[in-house]
Protein backbone atom coordinates (compact mmCIF):
# COMPACT_ATOMS: atom_id res chain seq x y z
CA UNK A 1 0.00 0.00 0.00
CA UNK A 2 0.74 3.15 -0.65
CA UNK A 3 0.41 6.16 1.84
CA UNK A 4 0.76 9.68 2.12
CA UNK A 5 1.51 11.44 4.92
CA UNK A 6 0.96 15.30 5.56
CA UNK A 7 2.19 17.17 8.37
CA UNK A 8 3.38 20.94 8.63
CA UNK A 9 6.53 21.75 6.48
CA UNK A 10 5.97 25.81 6.07
CA UNK A 11 3.37 26.23 8.52
CA UNK A 12 5.29 25.16 11.18
CA UNK A 13 7.62 22.84 12.43
CA UNK A 14 7.41 22.13 16.45
CA UNK A 15 5.63 18.38 15.71
CA UNK A 16 8.23 17.26 13.51
CA UNK A 17 9.04 14.96 15.90
CA UNK A 18 5.42 13.14 16.42
CA UNK A 19 5.39 13.19 12.45
CA UNK A 20 8.19 10.65 12.53
CA UNK A 21 6.56 8.25 14.99
CA UNK A 22 3.46 8.39 12.96
CA UNK A 23 5.50 7.84 9.91
CA UNK A 24 7.28 4.75 11.82
CA UNK A 25 4.33 3.22 12.36
CA UNK A 26 1.96 3.81 9.07
CA UNK A 27 5.46 2.07 7.50
CA UNK A 28 3.85 -1.57 9.14
CA UNK A 29 1.17 -1.16 6.55
CA UNK A 30 3.12 -0.26 3.51
CA UNK A 31 5.26 2.62 2.01
CA UNK A 32 5.24 6.18 3.27
CA UNK A 33 5.73 8.17 -0.26
CA UNK A 34 6.27 11.32 2.18
CA UNK A 35 8.86 10.32 4.92
CA UNK A 36 10.44 13.33 4.83
CA UNK A 37 8.03 14.89 6.59
CA UNK A 38 9.39 13.33 9.48
CA UNK A 39 12.94 14.60 8.94
CA UNK A 40 14.42 16.76 11.95
CA UNK A 41 16.80 18.60 10.03
CA UNK A 42 13.88 19.66 7.41
CA UNK A 43 12.83 23.68 8.45
CA UNK A 44 9.86 26.00 8.18
CA UNK A 45 12.32 27.51 4.46
CA UNK A 46 10.45 23.74 3.26
CA UNK A 47 13.76 23.30 0.93
CA UNK A 48 13.00 19.98 0.12
CA UNK A 49 13.02 20.80 -3.47
CA UNK A 50 15.21 23.09 -5.95
CA UNK A 51 11.42 25.04 -6.63
CA UNK A 52 8.25 25.21 -4.88
CA UNK A 53 6.80 24.28 -8.60
CA UNK A 54 8.83 21.15 -8.18
CA UNK A 55 7.38 20.35 -4.63
CA UNK A 56 4.15 20.86 -6.04
CA UNK A 57 4.34 18.32 -8.62
CA UNK A 58 6.52 15.61 -6.92
CA UNK A 59 3.87 15.64 -3.81
CA UNK A 60 1.30 15.45 -6.15
CA UNK A 61 2.41 13.02 -8.37
CA UNK A 62 2.99 10.80 -4.60
CA UNK A 63 -0.78 12.16 -3.43
CA UNK A 64 -2.23 10.55 -7.11
CA UNK A 65 -0.16 7.20 -6.51
CA UNK A 66 -1.48 6.83 -3.06
CA UNK A 67 -4.34 4.43 -2.13
CA UNK A 68 -4.57 6.90 1.53
CA UNK A 69 -3.95 10.26 2.63
CA UNK A 70 -3.36 10.53 6.66
CA UNK A 71 -2.95 14.06 7.92
CA UNK A 72 -2.15 15.44 10.90
CA UNK A 73 -3.84 18.86 11.09
CA UNK A 74 -3.04 20.25 14.55
CA UNK A 75 -0.55 22.50 13.08
CA UNK A 76 -2.25 24.75 10.42
CA UNK A 77 -0.88 24.69 7.23
CA UNK A 78 -1.88 25.70 3.99
CA UNK A 79 -0.51 23.31 2.44
CA UNK A 80 -1.80 20.43 3.81
CA UNK A 81 -5.36 22.02 3.86
CA UNK A 82 -4.31 22.04 0.04
CA UNK A 83 -3.37 18.33 -0.10
CA UNK A 84 -6.42 16.80 2.09
CA UNK A 85 -8.32 19.24 -0.80
CA UNK A 86 -7.15 17.48 -4.02
CA UNK A 87 -7.04 13.96 -2.24
CA UNK A 88 -10.83 14.63 -1.41
CA UNK A 89 -11.25 15.58 -5.12
CA UNK A 90 -9.38 12.42 -6.33
CA UNK A 91 -11.48 9.83 -4.29
CA UNK A 92 -9.29 9.00 -1.27
CA UNK A 93 -9.58 7.40 1.76
CA UNK A 94 -8.47 10.53 4.56
CA UNK A 95 -7.52 10.07 7.72
CA UNK A 96 -7.34 13.42 10.02
CA UNK A 97 -5.33 13.44 13.22
CA UNK A 98 -6.05 16.42 15.87
CA UNK A 99 -5.19 17.15 18.84
CA UNK A 100 -7.65 19.60 20.51
CA UNK A 101 -6.09 22.20 23.49
CA UNK A 102 -5.79 25.48 24.88
CA UNK A 103 -5.53 28.28 21.44
CA UNK A 104 -5.82 25.13 18.86
CA UNK A 105 -8.93 25.46 16.49
CA UNK A 106 -9.28 23.02 13.46
CA UNK A 107 -10.83 24.32 10.52
CA UNK A 108 -14.46 24.30 9.85
CA UNK A 109 -13.35 23.10 6.24
CA UNK A 110 -11.77 19.91 7.64
CA UNK A 111 -14.37 19.32 10.50
CA UNK A 112 -17.70 20.05 8.33
CA UNK A 113 -15.97 17.68 5.64
CA UNK A 114 -18.51 14.10 5.19
CA UNK A 115 -15.42 13.19 2.92
CA UNK A 116 -12.92 12.02 5.16
CA UNK A 117 -12.35 10.58 8.92
CA UNK A 118 -11.30 12.87 11.56
CA UNK A 119 -10.32 11.61 14.94
CA UNK A 120 -9.03 13.20 18.21
CA UNK A 121 -6.46 12.60 20.05
CA UNK A 122 -4.13 13.28 22.95
CA UNK A 123 -1.36 10.15 22.54
CA UNK A 124 0.88 8.16 20.21
CA UNK A 125 -1.41 5.20 21.86
CA UNK A 126 -4.62 6.65 20.18
CA UNK A 127 -2.78 7.60 17.30
CA UNK A 128 -2.14 3.95 16.52
CA UNK A 129 -5.15 2.57 17.62
CA UNK A 130 -6.86 5.63 14.77
CA UNK A 131 -4.69 4.12 12.27
CA UNK A 132 -5.23 0.81 12.96
CA UNK A 133 -8.78 1.30 12.58
CA UNK A 134 -8.76 3.47 9.60
CA UNK A 135 -7.00 0.98 8.07
CA UNK A 136 -8.46 -2.01 8.83
CA UNK A 137 -12.03 -0.76 7.96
Amino acid sequence: MKIYFAGSIRGGRKDAELYLQIIEYLKKFGEVLTEHVGDQELTEAGDDGPTDEYIHDRDLDWLKSSEILVAEVTQVSMGVGYEIGRAVEMGKRILCLYRPGIGKNISAMISGCPDLNLVEYNSLKEVKVSIDNFLNY
